[in-house]
């Protein structure tokens, strides 16, 4: 037997000696988990057969490889009669199942752990992997945290491949490009970037490759681990990149020209660039008609800034600025806070405390008892503290007016930048009245006007301004009116329709 290697070296080539090759494999996984079968092959000579319990489906691994390797093997009739084993193998099982040839030691291990079944042949320093991958899967299911009233009801899972094939059967064309990496030097997650050839931006594209490669980590189990490495600016409160669990939503960025990366072993997929405009649009915008989904839009936006900035007034006004408010509402108000022994500004940065408290505990409980705990505690702890004068009744009104506001905000990332948000807001207010609010509206304005999410301005349409791309902010325009795709998201190919032209009914009105 010829000299062997250090059994834990991954370096070098395969070994011509089955028994070398065994006790290597031994000794790098050490794992009860391995499975090791070596059949005799007759008239030819020994196979040994590697793969991991439950990364693989037995049963197509025993019709493939077990029965035709206990039978004799032998070359088809007509074909040469010196061919080799494992070339014989790699032919019959390429009709069944992905094949690959591989000679060095490292390529026998990932494809192992990556759910192959290998098959080494003793005289042979080649072994063949074959993809028989039988792991548990998750069913197609609706996405739990972007419900819609209106749109498909399919959702990613955990598997990648599955992803993939959710975003084909919408885009049937051979311009939809996918491309994989690999990331974790551990976990060896398998990476998936999706985009548009000739729609997506190559300068974009181009950003996106280079942020993956330059990340350099032991493990990747979340995208959300890929996040926090590729975000332009990792201390803002807004989020750069979007996240979501539905196809749609990806499938429609990508015939904007964004990119999205998909990470095996989780739902979310990641969205850039985002704006954020995006993370105020609803998945149902874009399935019911312009002038309802328009007028939802308004009504959002209102509740977004009722969501930010209603708590911080109340104080500035009830503090500093009493003459602003109306003479029977301010008796109203100081009757309700007779008797309370904290200033305005504690007073609402209590409750408010106490409102985020309710909510994560109500996220973190078990779903039968997680929403009705939120909401009698609610009810429960803001009518004592108010029977107890710890706190107003109108402070309670107006927390719970602004806890319901920040649910109408669609994206679950946004609405906690401005949950965030509400609290230095209060504190300015609570220092320097309309002032400190005014202040901070500056400072919010300021700090989204020098974002960028992978180059884009992340206000943009806005700022910059581009009147073809208002169309989808403020409100949303008719579909056969936005014939452009966004201006700094595209690569060249901006028209969606020809513009400004739909079927209609002949003039006078008649079908006839």
């Amino acid at each position: 037997m010829p000299n062997a290697p250090a059994p834990n070296d991954l370096t070098g080539a395969l070994n011509p000696v089955l028994e070398v090759n065994e006790q290597r494999l031994k000794h790098i996984f050490n794992s009860a988990d391995l499975r090791f079968l070596t059949i005799s092959v007759p008239g030819q000579s020994r196979v040994l057969l590697v793969y991991i319990d439950g990364l693989v489906d037995k049963d197509p691994l025993d019709q493939a490889i077990m029965q035709p390797l206990q039978a004799e093997m032998q070359p088809e009739s007509g074909g040469q009669q010196n061919v080799s084993l494992g070339a014989l193998l790699e032919v019959r099982l390429g009709a069944v199942a992905e094949v690959k040839r591989v000679q060095k030691l490292s390529d026998l291990v990932e494809g192992v752990l990556k759910g192959n079944a290998a098959l080494l042949v003793d005289g042979e320093n080649q072994a063949v992997l074959a993809g028989f991958q039988g792991t548990e899967k998750r069913t197609i299911e609706e996405p739990s945290a972007e419900l819609s009233v209106r749109g498909p009801r399919d959702g990613f899972t955990e598997d990648v491949r599955t992803n993939t094939s959710l975003i084909r059967r919408r885009i049937r064309s051979e311009k939809l490009k996918i491309e994989s990496l690999t990331l974790g030097e551990l976990t060896k997650t398998d990476i998936v970037i999706a985009y548009m050839d000739g729609i997506a931006k190559e300068s974009v594209l181009e950003e996106v490759r280079r942020r993956l490669r330059q990340i350099e980590i032991d493990g990747v189990l979340e995208s959300g681990y890929i996040e926090e490495f590729i975000e332009d600016v990792p201390w803002s409160p807004f989020p750069q990149i979007q996240n979501t669990e539905r196809p749609d939503v990806v499938c429609s960025s990508l015939l904007e020209g964004k990119v999205a990366i998909l990470v095996d072993n989780t739902p979310f997929v990641l969205i850039a660039p985002m704006t954020f405009w995006s993370g105020l649009q609803a998945v149902e915008d874009y399935y019911e008609r312009a002038i309802y989904t328009t007028g939802l839009r308004w009504i959002r936006f209102a509740l977004l800034n009722v969501s930010l900035l209603l708590p911080s007034l109340f104080v500035a006004l009830t503090t500093y600025h009493q003459q602003l408010i109306p003479t029977n509402l301010l008796i109203s108000i100081a009757a309700a806070r007779e008797g309370v022994p904290f200033p305005t500004v504690i007073e609402t940065l209590l409750m408010e405390f106490m409102f985020e408290g309710l909510r994560e505990a109500g996220i973190r409980l078990p779903k039968p008892i997680g929403s009705a705990i939120s909401i009698v505690g609610a009810l429960v702890i803001g009518q004592a503290a108010v029977q107890a004068g710890i706190v107003s009744a109108s402070v309670v009104i107006i927390v719970a007016t602004t806890g319901i506001s920040s649910f109408a905000i669609p994206r679950y990332n946004l609405g906690t930048a401005f949950r965030l948000l509400r609290f230095p807001m209060l504190i300015l207010a609570g220092i320097l009245g309309l002032y400190g609010v005014i202040a901070g509206i500056f400072l919010i304005l300021i700090h989204l006007l020098g974002l960028r999410s992978f180059g884009v301005p992340y206000l943009e349409p806005v700022s910059p301004s581009n009147f073809e791309n208002l169309k989808d902010v403020w409100v949303r325009a008719p579909r056969w009116s936005m014939y452009r795709r966004p201006v700094l998201t595209n690569g060249g190919n901006s028209r969606r329709m020809s513009g400004g032209r739909r079927p209609g009914p002949k003039r006078g009105g008649g079908m006839g």
